[in-house]
């Protein structure tokens, strides 16, 4: 075997030694990190529980500050932890950057909402198609007596012309069990339930009919869990939330259709 064919095997050799022993060093830097943020997890979680017996903790996280830790005891919990567990705040996190502030914790609400209302089925949920290509569907948390929710409903022609899809889901603001949730029960039970949406936005009264099995109980809850404050609440695909009414061009203009 000549020197030239040795050489490339001792070569081809040391190079698979030396990717070996880095992968060697990056899993065991894994490893070290991932024991790190378990032990974290736990020192917080028993600091919580020493203080509040009984607390449920959906997650905690890190953070890109460093040694700031995110405690999750709600869908839109803002609180932020210490790794000890002895001091935590409430509030959003920032970053900044040139030229720009990011809201990281809205960031990470808009994924939360995005994937809360896409699992919601769309039998359970009223729904007007665009017309046309659909360019966008939008979720609308709707109270039918609410005055700019019905503002919002006869706009709904050019929002459909627009490519906007809008698919409604019940929240009424007086709570489960009020006059406005058996009008919005009652549309979402009706056999026809886009007349019957119109008809309440138009403030026409329609025959009360809160089937068993509706699911505006689920709904409403959902919208408590996501944050919202009132209605209208337009909900984007990306999780986005706008809190209130806007006309259609606007509309179109957030939604990246212009």
């Amino acid at each position: 075997m000549s020197k030239k064919m040795n050489m490339i095997k001792i070569k081809s050799r040391l190079i698979s030694c030396v990717s070996i022993a880095a992968l060697s060093v990056t899993y065991s830097v894994g490893v070290v990190a991932d024991e790190a943020l378990e032990k974290v997890k736990a020192t917080i979680g028993a600091a919580w529980q020493a203080a509040k017996p009984g607390i449920v903790i959906n997650g905690i996280e890190k953070t890109e500050m460093p040694g700031i830790y995110k405690v999750s005891v709600g869908p839109s919990s803002n609180i932020y932890s210490t790794a000890d567990g002895a001091n935590f705040i409430v509030g959003d996190l920032f970053r900044v950057q040139p030229n720009k502030i990011t809201n990281v914790s809205e960031e990470a609400r808009n994924g939360d909402r995005a994937k809360a209302v896409a699992s919601v089925a769309d039998k359970d949920m009223i729904i007007f198609p665009a017309k046309g290509e659909r360019k966008a569907r939008m979720y609308v948390f709707t109270d039918v007596d609410c005055y700019y929710c019905q503002k919002l409903h006869h706009n709904m022609a050019k929002m459909n012309e627009l490519g906007i899809e809008v698919a409604y889901l019940g929240y009424p603001r007086a709570g489960i069990g009020s006059g406005s949730y058996k009008k919005v029960a009652s549309a979402w039970c009706a056999d026809d339930k886009q007349a019957a949406m119109t008809k309440l936005k138009n403030r026409e009264e329609i025959p009360e009919n809160v089937c068993a099995g509706n699911p505006i109980d689920a709904q409403y809850n959902l919208g408590r869990e996501i944050g919202l404050s009132g209605t209208p609440a337009l909900v984007l695909e990306d999780g986005e939330l706008i809190s209130g009414f806007l006309e259609p061009e606007a509309l179109a203009g957030r939604l990246g259709l212009k």
